[in-house]
């Protein structure tokens, strides 16, 4: 775990943030499964894509407050997953209100794949 902390410390790019959260898993991401977790609800009230939409590659809206959220996707917001610590924060909180715990390792690396091979 040391060893990731360090990489997610300079992780300065999406790229670089899943290949840390990759090798934290310990097996390679998949977009395919990305996309399913992202859109699925995991026995909670939300999905990923309640607040951020099934493609989130344009403006979505928090399911409870309606607070404005800007695209998730790297490619249509270039600030995202630039800095892991934001990263590693916005990951535990909504992981909290879509599966009820904290992500793995495994989870966090197939959602960002999925979302850098957005378009």
């Amino acid at each position: 775990m040391l060893a990731l902390t360090g990489s997610l410390a300079v992780a300065a790019s999406p790229a670089e943030l899943l290949a840390a959260y990759t090798a934290e898993a310990g097996a390679p991401a998949s977009a395919v499964r990305g996309e399913a977790f992202f859109t699925s609800r995991h026995g909670r009230e939300w999905a990923c894509a309640s607040c951020h939409g099934v493609k989130p590659v344009q403006d979505g809206k928090h399911a409870a407050t309606g607070k404005v959220i800007g695209p998730l996707a790297p490619a249509f917001n270039p600030q995202r997953f630039t800095d892991a610590g934001k990263a590693d924060k916005w990951f535990r909180r909504n992981c909290q209100d879509v599966v009820g715990r904290t992500c793995t390792a495994a989870e966090k690396a197939d959602v960002l794949a999925c979302l850098v091979s957005l378009r």
